[in-house]
């Protein structure tokens, strides 16, 4: 017992100070908010858009420019590599949660990070919120990344935010996967037992779009094709910190 305790005090506080402080160190290889360079774009070129394998570039109206939408984007970054003028880059920017579906659409012209806080949603959970984690047909890679934040060093409890084991103990749901076929009336029965007001987040590109199983025939191609949803978390599998961001800028409990 007494070594238990020696070896405690030797490991000192590790919980993180973010978001009091700086976020956490990203790997060299993190793949952030993607950045569109117009001015650098062939206009005739179409190697990002072919490279793409959910399809999730394409021109805009003009056909002179492009538009990147990060909820089919898998962060592969082919794109990246394909372009021959370097117009296509994915910054170091971890602030990928967005409310609306289109807001996940990076555009040349925009740079903003879309505001995320719900009013009504901040005034009845913004001190205290249960979710239930539903794995709709995922790989667990975003249950990893999600159950990361269950961690001494992330400790998601401080913020008055806890998993729970039953839908009827929930405040909502944080979906993973592409919603199979098998998977959609268990998701139904679930958003169902949780008792209103309730919310919805859809963590990664397989629960907002359907990601790389978009076009087979077995996904509903997203969840909220199935329930309504509040937060949209891109990536693949989005980074921890990616997915506290975003909950805690819906919750508005980052500082200002």
């Amino acid at each position: 017992m007494l070594g238990i305790l020696k070896a405690r005090m030797q490991q000192g506080y590790r919980t993180m100070a973010y978001p009091a402080g700086p976020p956490p160190d990203l790997p060299a290889r993190f793949a952030g908010r993607p950045v569109l360079d117009g001015l650098r774009c062939g206009q005739d070129c179409r190697a990002c858009i072919d490279a793409c394998p959910t399809g999730a570039i394409s021109h805009d109206l003009s056909g002179k420019s492009h538009r990147l939408d990060m909820g089919r984007c898998i962060f592969c970054r082919a794109c990246e590599a394909a372009c021959p003028q370097g117009a296509v880059r994915f910054g170091r920017d971890h602030r990928l949660a967005v409310a609306k579906p289109e807001e996940m659409v990076v555009a040349d012209t925009r740079e903003d990070v879309p505001e995320a806080c719900n009013a009504r949603i901040r005034n009845l959970f913004g001190r205290s919120l249960k979710l239930r984690e539903v794995s709709a047909g995922g790989c667990n890679a975003c249950e990893a990344d999600t159950n990361v934040l269950n961690t001494l060093a992330w400790d998601l409890g401080r913020f008055g935010i806890q998993f729970v084991a039953s839908p009827r103990h929930a405040d909502g749901l944080l979906i993973t996967g592409p919603v199979t076929l098998n998977m959609e009336l268990a998701l139904r029965k679930t958003y169902e037992a949780v008792p209103a007001p309730k919310i919805v987040i859809a963590v990664g590109a397989c629960a907002i779009s359907g990601g790389i199983y978009r076009t087979h025939d077995s996904v509903c191609k997203g969840a909220d094709r199935i329930v309504p949803v509040d937060l949209y978390v891109p990536g693949c599998p989005p980074h921890p910190v990616t997915i506290l961001d975003g909950i805690l800028r819906l919750l508005g409990k980052l500082p200002k």
